[in-house]
């Protein structure tokens, strides 16, 4: 089968390798999801002066205003026009019943396809071609032989068109179409979102689901649904051994360091040392020449840099070396196919050895699908094992009461959990950390404290006598055994 590369950032891979040469295709959605563009973008990247592209405007647009409209965009060039993308008026064809009508239309249509051969060929709107046939019947029987008259010129046939999720599925032209491409946009504060959904791709192995789509300056840009797609090929593996943390009495707790190539995941509250330890993770890696990725939802890398410095870290070495890289999420940015597409292109593009995701759970309530978060974390924690990358992630818990996971108790994906949390010591708020789990590695079973120095992170001693640390019960200390004191007097 031969396919026409769209020249779309990821649509290809979403579609199964491009669109099928000489097949029909639909592109239905409502008003301002972007089919115009993404068909335009579409023939501006396969015009030649050997095979051109052709837009038809119905009663829709005037070919005019269509080209205004494209002038802001990369893909555009006037200097194209005629010669590589003509753009053809065929309103009043339609609305002429003297000049022969829908009937003229699809003839006109067939010879130019037949005459040059063009690669593309656009109808906009297709939809208002229903409004020229007096049934379905009718309408199906000119969609057909329009479909296979162009398909012997090897032209992939464009319809873009209004169309509701009920016309997708009940209208004639969509049981004759090759392919069916949804687009579609939704209101989901703080972010508008647009998604693009292959309903029908005959012939083709499409992925699935919703595709996060943005337009910009540069036209269309897909981000593939995280979920949807597989590890690389010739994928590393979890590697052996074990790294250091970097916080000093930690990777003794862990006995010798955290499984390289693993997932970390670090609970706990707002203040209690997170980010200075996921800071220290990286550092560690820094200086031993590893390279590292910081993606945050909170502090921007100005921030970031100022943060390290305070604990006597200078970043900026690193970063200006490419041994650093940050991506900060602001919160009217955040998609979460965005944000898997950025991390899968800096690791598949570099050798990261080391990264940071956070906090998790400011992602997940920012992001508003928590329906969808595990099934993406999984798919996204899956892509970074396979590519040895050894993650380490915070995520927030309640400062009181038992520590309820915000991210939905999702700890379980990951390989190791560590906790941190508050405890009350006499009459001073103090910290202390514990191992809950290390997936094929022995660890200490303890609960010790921790304290914030100038130098990041430092775990103390070892808490004896101490209660309450899983449940609603504040940590106390047990008060001495009874039996000791009368022993103690009786040898007195």
């Amino acid at each position: 089968m031969n396919l026409l590369s769209t020249g779309v950032p990821h649509l290809d891979e979403v579609l199964g390798g491009g669109l099928p040469t000489g097949s029909l295709i639909v592109f239905a959605g409502a008003p301002g999801v972007g089919k115009s563009i993404l068909a335009q973008q579409i023939c501006f990247w396969n015009a030649t002066a050997e095979r051109k592209a052709i837009y038809y405007s119905s009663i829709s647009e005037r070919p005019e205003k269509f080209i205004s409209h494209l002038e802001t965009f990369d893909f555009f060039d006037r200097g194209a026009l005629a010669d590589k993308v003509e753009y053809i008026n065929l309103g009043e064809m339609l609305q002429d019943d003297q000049a022969g009508g829908l009937a003229a239309t699809m003839d006109e249509i067939v010879r130019k396809c037949v005459e040059e051969q063009p690669s593309v060929v656009v109808v906009d709107s297709a939809k208002a071609i229903r409004d020229f046939v007096g049934d379905d019947r009718s309408l199906r029987s000119s969609i057909y032989q329009l479909a296979a008259r162009t398909a012997h010129a090897g032209t992939t046939l464009i319809f873009v068109g209004e169309y509701s999720s009920d016309e997708i599925e009940s209208a004639p032209e969509f049981s004759l179409a090759d392919g069916i491409v949804e687009l579609a946009f939704e209101s989901n504060e703080p972010l508008d979102r647009r998604w693009l959904r292959i309903r029908k791709m005959r012939g083709l192995k499409h992925l699935d689901g919703k595709h996060a789509v943005r337009i910009n300056q540069t036209g269309i840009t897909l981000f593939i649904r995280a979920e949807t797609l597989e590890p690389p090929d010739g994928a590393l593996g979890q590697p052996e051994g074990k790294i250091s943390t970097g916080v000093l009495g930690l990777d003794e707790m862990t006995h010798g360091g955290l499984p390289k190539g693993g997932s970390t995941i670090v609970l706990g509250p707002s203040g209690c040392g997170k980010t200075a330890l996921a800071l220290q993770f990286v550092v560690k890696g820094l200086e031993t020449g590893e390279h590292c990725l910081y993606v945050t939802f909170q502090e921007n890398p100005y921030q970031l840099i100022r943060k390290a410095a305070s604990f006597g870290w200078d970043l900026e070495p690193y970063l200006a070396s490419g041994h650093l890289n940050t991506y900060h999420v602001g919160e009217g940015a955040l998609d979460l196919d965005v944000v898997a597409s950025f991390i899968r292109a800096h690791v598949a593009g570099r050798s990261v050895h080391r990264m940071v995701i956070d906090s998790l759970s400011e992602m997940v309530v920012v992001a508003r699908e928590s329906a969808r978060f595990p099934a993406y974390e999984r798919g996204l924690l899956g892509w970074l094992r396979a590519a040895g990358v050894s993650l380490l992630t915070t995520s927030e818990t309640s400062s009181l009461g038992p520590t309820a996971e915000a991210i939905g108790g999702l700890s379980f994906l990951y390989h190791n959990v560590v906790l941190l949390r508050y405890i009350a010591q006499e009459s001073e708020v103090g910290r202390a950390v514990a191992i809950l789990k290390m997936r094929d590695s022995d660890h200490d079973k303890g609960l010790w404290s921790f304290s914030i120095t100038d130098h990041g992170v430092e775990v103390n001693s070892k808490l004896a006598r101490v209660t309450g640390l899983l449940g609603w019960t504040a940590l106390i200390a047990e008060p001495p055994n009874p039996v000791d004191k009368n022993a103690e007097s009786a040898s007195g």
